[in-house]
């Protein structure tokens, strides 16, 4: 081959490989470039995830928030609406109580006059019925009367006493007890046998001195002697020392309506 011709197709190919050489530079820059872009993408991308995943959280929190207040202002309208109700009957309940207190009082002026009444004929049955435990029964008619002008003793605890001591009155009719007291007509203590509210007997400790109180006479007398035994059997009896036996007792008869 010609010289020439060898140094053209040399020169030829030293162009053609620095041509690949230089296209291969620009490819490889080029590359990195793309590269570096894709990079730029991927983070700006998990960059965006993340933000993305912080929002997200954020409105999860956002919304459980929400229903929780939403939760809270339920329970509170439902809690008001209750009290509402409750307050509402509460008024109603102190309107019934202050018509209950006038009523009240109304009833009060009629009790209190009917309870005076009824503590002075207590009085008059204890002074008009045999004189059993006498001192003890007009002492409660005593506290029943002062009770009476008591402020801090409320008009149904008033009524309870006054119908506790007709109770307990009403009990004596049904009972029979023995006990020691002072005889009026001697202040000798005996020993007395009381039988109800019909017979009121008494006997001396040594049985030396038997008598009865006499409804017709209204007296404190003596007994024959017959009716020791029987007084003496009677006491042990009612004191329950004796089991529960007949005895004969002087028990007045009724009287005659002229």
């Amino acid at each position: 081959m010609p010289r020439l011709q060898k140094h053209r197709f040399t020169m030829v190919l030293l162009n053609t490989c620095f041509a690949f050489v230089l296209w291969g530079s620009v490819q490889a820059q080029t590359l990195g470039a793309t590269v570096q872009v894709e990079s730029r993408i991927n983070q700006d991308a998990v960059t965006s995830q993340q933000q993305v995943s912080a929002l997200a959280m954020q409105t999860q929190d956002l919304l459980a928030e929400y229903r929780s207040v939403v939760r809270e202002t339920e329970s509170l309208k439902i809690y008001d609406d209750n009290l509402e109700r409750v307050v509402t009957d509460q008024r109603n309940e102190i309107v019934s109580i202050n018509r209950q207190l006038a009523g009240l009082e109304a009833t009060n002026r009629g009790v209190v006059p009917l309870m005076l009444e009824m503590i002075d004929a207590l009085g008059q049955i204890v002074e008009a019925d045999i004189p059993f435990r006498l001192e003890e029964r007009r002492a409660r008619v005593d506290r029943l009367r002062n009770m009476m002008d008591q402020a801090e003793v409320t008009a149904s605890e008033k009524y309870r006493r006054v119908m506790e001591a007709y109770q307990s009155e009403l009990e004596f009719g049904r009972t029979t007890e023995a006990y020691s007291d002072t005889l009026p007509t001697t202040g000798q203590t005996v020993d007395f046998l009381r039988v109800g509210r019909t017979l009121l007997v008494y006997q001396t400790s040594d049985s030396s001195v038997t008598g009865w109180f006499n409804p017709g006479t209204r007296q404190f007398e003596e007994l024959p002697e017959r009716y020791r035994r029987e007084v003496k059997e009677g006491l042990a009896i009612a004191r329950n020392e004796k089991a529960p036996n007949l005895v004969v007792l002087p028990v007045p008869g009724p009287e005659v309506v002229q």
